[in-house]
Formats: structure tokens, C-alpha cells, sequence
């Protein structure tokens, strides 16, 4: 009988090498999401809400910005404010 490598067949040779790769795939998820965790801004019920503390700006910055820019006319910056402050506008209060 001849004696090759370790003796040991395929399949316990497949199994490892599956058992390794799912260990290191396990250890990369675990990074990805630690990562993801601790880089995290904002707290997950929050993220639907601008607000001062999140870092993104309120609508009505934004507003305000576009604006100073000229992108928008005074006009439409007032009725814009004024949806955005939920009065009514002029067209609204016409009908």
C-alpha cells in the first residue's frame, strides 16, 4: 500500500476548505459592518428627518441657498416659503 500526503481523502479536504472560506467571509462581514456601524451619522430612526444634528441641511436652507444663488426669482422664493411653512399661497387663496 502506498502512502500519499496525509492520508486523508477528498471530501475532508473539500470540507475545510469550505469551513475556511465561510470563516473568512464571516470575518470580512464582520468588518464591513463594524465599519458601517461606528461610521454611522445618524441613527437609524433618524434618517428620514433632516435636521441641524445630521449634518443635512432643512429644506428651508436649502431654499435660502438656491436663492442667494439667483437660481430661483424672488417670487418663487416666497411662495416656495410659504408651502414650505404650510401657509397658504396666493393661488390658494384666490379659489
Amino acid at each position: 500500500m502506498m502512502y500519499w500526503g496525509n492520508g486523508m481523502g477528498m471530501w475532508p479536504m473539500a470540507f475545510m476548505t469550505v469551513v475556511n472560506l465561510l470563516f473568512w467571509a464571516l470575518v470580512i462581514a464582520g468588518v464591513v459592518m463594524l465599519v458601517r456601524h461606528f461610521d454611522r451619522r445618524t441613527p437609524p430612526g433618524d434618517a428620514a428627518r433632516p435636521g441641524p444634528g445630521d449634518g443635512r441641511p432643512l429644506p428651508q436652507q436649502i431654499l435660502d441657498e438656491r436663492f442667494a444663488r439667483g437660481e430661483i426669482d424672488e417670487d418663487e422664493y416666497v411662495r416656495r416659503r410659504q408651502v414650505l411653512g404650510g401657509q397658504p399661497t396666493a393661488h390658494e387663496v384666490r379659489q
